[in-house]
């Protein structure tokens, strides 16, 4: 792991395979860790030059202040661009997943010669907030659940690591591994400030964005093989958002894993892996 400076930021990245070979970009959601080991190693054995990267304010990214960033989405979709193109002449693959999907989606339509290939992993075709009427919202009685749950000690890493593994099994994620990827982004977390490990954790930070205008009546311009895949059992972004991006995109194609929830579970790496290697 490492950092590149790109869009004038300081982004921290890890690269799997051949820098020759083909690049896929995973955007990571917040963190990089968001893309699992055994799935990057998966598409850098497929043939790929596989680079993920933290978002700014999280991991070895650029840290400010995440409670009010002085950047908006589409500032963190140029980040995207200009990191593609630093790493390779060739447009690249570029992959979202959460709230790192609403960035792809806008990477790829306002940098439409930076990149080949664009994959959604649960996501949805608008910003945080209000829903259009034809989309599904969070089913409501899990995020009571979830959010009715005092906070954690942020500055406390076991506090924050069991409040991800309980939150994990709640939206109906693996536990355990919530609890290890939860420990392993607080010890890549750069400030001991309780308000940024808010942000590596859970993504605060999106709430705070700008995130106008909207893009989803863009969305018939992309032209490019796009890949949308979301778990069947999804309770945050419900599967009726995938199956939106997967009709307005042209020729998307729709991958849903029926035994997922909003995390690709192990079982599915394998073909989640294979169908993006397709694109």
């Amino acid at each position: 792991m490492g950092t590149v400076k790109a869009n004038k930021v300081d982004l921290g990245v890890e690269s799997f395979g051949n820098e020759n070979d083909p690049l896929i970009l995973l955007i990571g959601g917040t963190t990089m860790l968001a893309w699992p080991e055994a799935l990057c190693e998966a598409l850098a054995a497929g043939g790929r030059h596989v680079v993920r990267y933290d978002l700014r304010d999280c991991g070895e990214s650029t840290a400010g202040n995440p409670m009010k960033p002085a950047y908006n989405l589409r500032d963190l979709a140029a980040d995207a661009a200009a990191l593609a193109e630093l790493l390779d002449d060739r447009p690249a693959h570029v992959a979202g997943i959460g709230v790192s999907g609403m960035i792809a989606q806008v990477a790829a339509l306002d940098y439409p010669e930076k990149f080949s290939a664009l994959t959604l992993v649960g996501t949805r075709p608008e910003a945080p907030g209000p829903v259009d009427n034809d989309l599904p919202d969070h089913d409501q009685a899990t995020m009571g659940k979830l959010f009715s749950r005092p906070m954690p000690d942020w500055a406390d890493r076991e506090s924050v690591a069991q409040h991800s593994a309980e939150g994990s099994q709640i939206l109906g994620n693996d536990p355990e591994a919530a609890l290890d990827l939860a420990s392993r982004i607080w010890d890549r977390t750069a400030s001991a400030e309780p308000e940024v490990h808010l942000a590596n954790q859970i993504g605060i930070v999106f709430s705070k964005l700008d995130c106008t205008p909207r893009w989803r009546e863009r969305l018939p311009e992309l032209a490019i093989p796009t890949l949308v895949v979301h778990g069947a059992k999804d309770p945050f972004f419900p599967v009726g958002n995938g199956e939106a991006l997967a009709r307005e995109i042209p020729n998307a194609s729709l991958l849903v894993l029926e035994n997922a929830s909003t995390a690709i579970p192990t079982s599915a790496f394998s073909q989640v892996a294979d169908s993006m290697l397709r694109l």
